[in-house]
């Protein structure tokens, strides 16, 4: 799994490398404008192509008849401003036409953005950004938006017109270069400005109430990714992500940023604790030896999932649950059964096995067999059932999955519940649900930022799981994972991992049924969690168009053979 950052916590990244004389802030801010131009290079080759040669001066001299490309470079008042200069500075050594914008008085540029705003003054001109006719981004190749990055802390209403163009030409038009009124590429540096960072949000505007953000068609972020590339409009604005290695990786800066993240810890392992925690991390794909089952064992040695079901007619969720549970490995998979709906699931089930759970006293002795490591309640379960049958699953301690009716059935005293979990558990809410269990932290979710650091998914799971102490899976298409302790990760189902399939009645059963298997055969909550969102989008994705629920669990063989390959 690879880290996502959030705004504070890449500045500290930086500060540390500089602070340990392992690199100065401008050597950073050049390696951060080549890998910019780089990065368009290899996503539009064609580009690349040089039609000029630079001369002594810095500016191209035309070596062929042919037109010269052209870049509009917008620029910021801060240091994304000045990777934007040095991006100017070297398309501009290539041969391409450059103009730049500032919005800002470059005498307050930071000493930095200021060194590489008089490199590009020697060579080329700086129009203020008031100057900046939206049509002339119609009349370029590439447009690059240096404006604010990561460094934007509130909504900007006098550059809704631009944002709003720059929306326009990334959702209503396809990149064709080389007309009079051409179709640019949007390269947003670091991330789209006007988009949080730790967030993914708009900033709101305080008076006009409309939020304001800018898109693009590549982003190209350093060092990691942010938080913000992946969660809310973030993953809807930033259009394909490219992160740049700007040499951050020296053992003596990291230490020091790890110190930064608590000065009051002295011990340096528990420092390292303490900063792994307070990390993001973007679940990846799954290394085939982490899945695969022993070849010495037999079917108890990987568990004893009981999945219970509601009444008759209402079986098909927990049905789907116990066949995601069998496909993802679990050794045995009981559909636990109320007398009325025995009958129809006997009819409906082959591989899967069937016991009679009439009430809290019956399972209660289902219970009694300690072979059975992993239960699930919840899908098609019914409010009622859900009140009696909760408390008495959650009393063995076992590993257990609570999603849908097992939730909903404690929204009017989530307190009861709270008492109740323990740190084996797993709770699956949407949307809804998570705003049922946790109504204030839902509210403050929910509210539109007008300044940052705004409150973001990341921040209510990990409160939400807190509180819960225990696992939370917030879902979502960018399904947020957390524990008590602060770990959180982040299964983003965006861009070229969209599956929109997804979004069909029982996909969330299939999951939780991926998760009580994963449970079953003795995989951590957390990491039973990020392995079942997983692998729920990449058989999503392995299908595609016309997935229904079923097609969840058959899937998945193919899906899990293809990690080997």
């Amino acid at each position: 799994m690879s880290e996502l950052l959030t705004a504070a916590q890449m500045r500290a990244i930086e500060q540390a490398a500089i602070e340990s004389g392992e690199v100065t802030g401008l050597e950073l801010m050049e390696r951060a404008g080549r890998g910019v131009v780089e990065a368009i290079f290899e996503e539009w080759p064609e580009l690349g192509e040089e039609r000029g040669r630079a001369g002594d001066s810095g500016k191209p001299e035309s070596s062929n008849t042919e037109k010269a490309r052209r870049a509009v470079v917008l620029c910021g008042p801060g240091n994304n401003g000045g990777d934007g200069f040095v991006v100017a500075r070297l398309l501009q050594g290539r041969g391409w036409d450059v103009e730049v914008f500032l919005y800002g008085d470059a005498k307050k540029l930071p000493p930095d953005a200021r060194w590489n705003y008089e490199r590009w003054v020697e060579i080329g001109a700086v129009e203020a950004l008031e100057e900046y006719a939206h049509s002339d981004g119609w009349q370029c190749d590439v447009l690059v938006d240096a404006l604010f990055g990561t460094g934007l802390k509130r909504g900007l209403q006098e550059l809704s017109n631009l944002f709003w163009n720059m929306e326009d030409m990334v959702d209503c038009f396809d990149v064709e270069f080389g007309h009079e009124r051409g179709r640019p590429a949007i390269v947003a540096v670091d991330i789209p400005s006007g988009v949080c960072a730790d967030s993914g949000c708009e900033f709101e505007h305080e008076e006009v109430w409309h939020r304001f953000s800018a898109a693009a068609h590549l982003t190209i972020s350093f060092h990691r990714a942010k938080v913000g590339h992946i969660l809310g409009e973030g993953a809807k604005r930033r259009g394909k992500l490219r992160v740049v290695d700007i040499g951050l990786e020296d053992t003596q800066s990291r230490h020091l940023w790890v110190k930064n993240c608590a000065p009051e810890v002295g011990d340096d392992v528990a420092l390292w604790r303490v900063a792994r925690r307070s990390l993001v991390k973007e679940v990846g794909a799954i290394h085939p030896s982490f899945i695969c089952k022993r070849s010495d064992s037999h079917k108890f040695s990987h568990g004893h999932a009981l999945i219970l079901t509601g009444g008759s007619g209402k079986t098909g969720a927990a049905r789907l649950a116990a066949r995601g549970a069998l496909r993802v490995g679990a050794g045995l998979v009981t559909l636990g059964v109320p007398p009325s709906a025995q009958q129809e699931v006997a009819c409906q089930i082959t591989a899967l096995m069937l016991k009679r759970v009439a009430d809290g006293e019956r399972l209660s002795a289902v219970l009694d067999d300690a072979r059975i490591n992993a239960l699930c309640l919840g899908p098609g379960m019914g409010l009622v059932r859900a009140r009696e049958l909760v408390p008495v699953a959650l009393a063995t301690k076992r590993a257990t999955v609570l999603d849908a009716d097992a939730l909903t059935a404690f929204a009017k005293g989530p307190e009861t519940l709270f008492e109740m979990l323990h740190e084996k558990c797993v709770l699956t809410p949407h949307g809804g649900e998570f705003a049922k269990l946790f109504p204030d932290i839902a509210a403050k979710l929910a509210e539109v930022p007008t300044k940052g650091p705004a409150y973001s998914k990341v921040d209510a799971t990990r409160e939400a799981a807190a509180r819960a102490g225990c696992v939370v899976l917030y879902k979502g298409a960018d399904t947020v994972i957390a524990d008590p302790s602060g770990r959180c990760s982040v299964n983003a189902a965006v861009y070229e991992r969209a599956a929109p399939w997804l979004a069909t009645a029982g996909s969330g059963d299939v999951l939780a049924g991926f998760i009580a298997g994963l449970l079953a055969r003795g995989f951590a909550p957390m990491a039973a969690a990020e392995t079942a969102a997983w692998l729920h989008v990449e058989c999503a994705r392995a299908f595609g168009p016309g997935l229904i629920a079923e097609d969840l669990p058959e899937i998945l063989p193919k899906v899990l053979a293809g990690l080997a390959e």
